[in-house]
């Protein structure tokens, strides 16, 4: 047996009209389609990171982290909507169906597209730029797997979204 499973994606993405960003992933871990949630492991950063920038306690529940980022026009989502996948190796991710990003971007005030890691901008300019025709923005993984970026280092380059978030 190879180790591959198909999945599909079965949360839906954290948006309303007064999003202003929009941050993607490529897919779900193991972990965050356990939890039904996105950044589900414990060792992701992301919620630390964006709490850090919003200054506001690091989000525990769905419901606080969905009020996170709403209050602060942030969406989330991420380019598959199904693949095979090993695990969450998104190294190992082919048979790409993407997201219908293109639906949250006529549903919102989306003004600039970010890709948590390296992997998310590759899958979404070859699956999704001709249809969205908006540039995604590279930041460095919240992910465990690049552990050589510490905490901090991941504030200062993700703080590229404070303006934003405090609505200049």
């Amino acid at each position: 047996m190879s180790g591959y499973e198909t999945h599909t994606h079965e949360f839906a993405p954290v948006y309303d009209e007064h999003s202003r960003i929009l941050i993607l992933g490529t897919f779900p871990s193991v972990k965050s389609r356990e939890q039904q949630f996105y950044y589900g492991h414990p060792q992701n950063r992301f919620w630390k990171v964006l709490a850090a920038l919003t200054e506001s306690p690091v989000p525990s529940t769905i419901a606080e982290k969905k009020r996170l980022l709403l209050q602060n026009h942030i969406a989330i989502w991420d380019v598959i909507q199904s693949c095979d996948i090993i695990g969450s190796s998104d190294t190992s991710i082919k048979n790409v169906v993407s997201a219908d990003i293109p639906h949250v971007l006529a549903k919102s005030h989306i003004q600039t597209i970010y890709g948590n890691g390296a992997k998310a901008c590759e899958l979404y300019d070859r699956y999704l730029l001709s249809k969205t025709h908006m540039p995604i923005v590279k930041l460095p993984s919240t992910s465990p797997a690049n552990a050589s970026c510490s905490l901090e280092k991941l504030i200062e380059s993700w703080s590229v979204l404070i303006p934003y978030i405090l609505g200049k």
